[in-house]
């Protein structure tokens, strides 16, 4: 097997213990294809080198039906970290809490997007009034107006398209955050970074685990964390972005 190995001599405890942890987790799902880890040490990862060749519709198509299938394997709650893996994870650079939680709502809002609104404000990326926005949705979402009856489910957790990676037999994912949530979260982290054939993927994911109804209208609410954590370190126009995300959550109620 080819190898990619990926270093951080000032990468925290854990940092890469916690990705090799998630992507294995995500590989006992048997549905999304996942790099698989070859080695893990303090300071470095080595990984399954994928070959990338070009998106394509049939790729797409058979991604989202194997994206439901991941989520549908499942977590012990929301808010788990993968089994066998204990505190923080992290999503790119930064840590972020891993705690489970009984409730969908009081997890994301206090340790998904919550934890990021302090340093996007230190970093000037967000106004004090916008956080308070902010701070208004997330009192929403943890009051639970968006709980509904799907179980944990296993998610990618930073499933943008730079992550999503089209190889010759199909698509292959890498650099998880992996953790139990909605699975609504992972679609709409694909949707606002854009990934090739999303209708394809959505359509495909859509008919082998059918979405609640209203699902597009709770994107914003689902892009939260995403924008709350590049607001935190990289700039304005994501703390614009986030604010608006928060007034559509405060309208949808």
């Amino acid at each position: 097997m080819e190898q990619h190995v990926k270093t951080r001599s000032d990468a925290p405890a854990g940092f890469f213990a916690a990705e090799a942890a998630g992507l294995r987790w995500l590989a006992e799902a048997r549905g999304a294809r996942i790099a698989r880890v070859a080695e893990v040490a303090d300071d470095r990862i080595c990984i399954e080198r994928i070959a990338e060749t070009g998106a394509t519709a049939e790729a797409a198509e058979a991604f989202g039906a194997a994206l439901a299938a991941t989520h549908d394997a499942g977590a012990p709650a929301f808010g788990s970290p993968p089994p066998g893996w204990e505190g923080d994870i992290f999503i790119g650079r930064r840590s972020q809490p891993a705690r489970p939680t009984a409730t969908w709502g009081a997890f994301y809002a206090a340790q998904r997007v919550e934890p990021f609104l302090p340093v996007a404000l230190a970093a000037g990326a967000l106004s004090s009034s916008g956080a308070e926005v902010v701070r208004r949705a997330c009192a929403l979402v943890a009051e639970g107006a968006f709980d509904d009856e799907e179980t944990p489910a296993r998610l990618h957790g930073d499933l943008w398209a730079g992550n999503v990676l089209w190889a010759a037999d199909g698509v292959v994912l890498i650099d998880p955050a992996a953790h139990g949530g909605h699975r609504e979260t992972d679609l709409a982290m694909l949707a606002l970074f854009g990934a090739p054939f999303l209708d394809r993927i959505i359509a495909a994911y859509d008919r082998a685990h059918p979405l609640r109804g209203g699902w597009r209208d709770r994107v914003p609410v689902h892009q939260l964390h995403p924008l709350a954590v590049h607001a935190a370190g990289h700039g304005p126009s994501y703390g614009r972005a986030l604010v608006e995300a928060a007034e559509e959550t405060l309208a949808l109620v």
